[in-house]
């Protein structure tokens, strides 16, 4: 039987540890992942939110409906997940965390080496003009207020450094993400099921490299009989890791 405990001390022997992460870790800080059976695709259309030609058509459709779950994430808590990683980190025993998620929790809970292969809400920028730039906690603030973030320029709508559908992926945090997945000796997979490309091939670079991927999502990947261990509750096995790792309580 897998036990957290196991998992503990794969973590402690581990050369090169790297965490690969989805929308289920966000989910212990009551933000709504986008595929579970509670998730964002059951009442929203939210591949029309991050469509880039829609963006470009009517900028405001994406900020009124991603107000109630980017814009409002600086009120939301890092979960266990997010304050043990960087606990790891800060000990020197997690090199990196390569998410798929857009709502900068990982900075929240300590970990300072994340690779956002999605891109980042943490600035906005003019899709005309070079150079400008705001941060999320200025755009947020607009955003709250009913409004969306203009170029002081130009007067366009300024666009999150979000990756849409119709856009090609941040190259250097791919690249990035490539190579901490090809140096990992161990990868642990958490809150993600595997079905986004590029990022759910990244635990095969780990995987080809003679390394080892631990899973823990709620739902099959098609790599869990590949995972040298594999949980299904989030929450109570980094609760467990938390105290083994001496971090702080959640």
């Amino acid at each position: 039987m897998n036990t957290v405990h196991d998992l503990h001390k794969r973590i402690q022997t581990a050369k090169h540890c790297v965490a690969l992460t989805g929308a289920g870790v966000s989910t212990l800080s009551g933000i709504r992942d986008f595929r579970g059976k509670n998730g964002l695709y059951n009442d929203m259309d939210a591949e029309k939110i991050f469509d880039i030609d829609y963006f470009c058509e009517d900028p405001s459709f994406y900020y009124k409906m991603a107000g109630s779950f980017i814009y409002n994430v600086d009120e939301k808590p890092a979960s266990i997940v997010h304050t043990c990683l960087g606990e790891l980190e800060k000990q020197g025993l997690l090199k990196a965390v390569i998410t798929q998620n857009i709502d900068l929790l990982h900075q929240k809970g300590g970990s300072r080496r994340v690779i956002e292969v999605h891109g980042s809400p943490a600035v906005h920028y003019c899709m005309r003009c070079p150079g400008v730039r705001m941060p999320f906690a200025e755009a947020a603030a607009i955003v709250k207020g009913g409004g969306m973030p203009r170029c002081p320029k130009c007067g366009r709508t300024l666009k999150p450094a979000i990756t849409f559908f119709g856009e090609a992926l941040p190259s250097d945090a791919l690249h990035d993400a490539v190579k901490e997945a090809q140096e990992a000796d161990l990868m642990l997979v958490l809150g993600t099921s595997l079905t986004v490309q590029p990022a759910a091939s990244l635990p095969l670079y780990t995987l080809r490299q003679g390394g080892d991927i631990i899973i823990v999502n709620n739902m099959p990947t098609p790599l869990d009989s590949r995972a040298a261990l594999h949980f299904e509750d989030l929450g109570e096995v980094f609760e467990e890791l938390s105290r083994l790792t001496g971090g702080p309580p959640s």
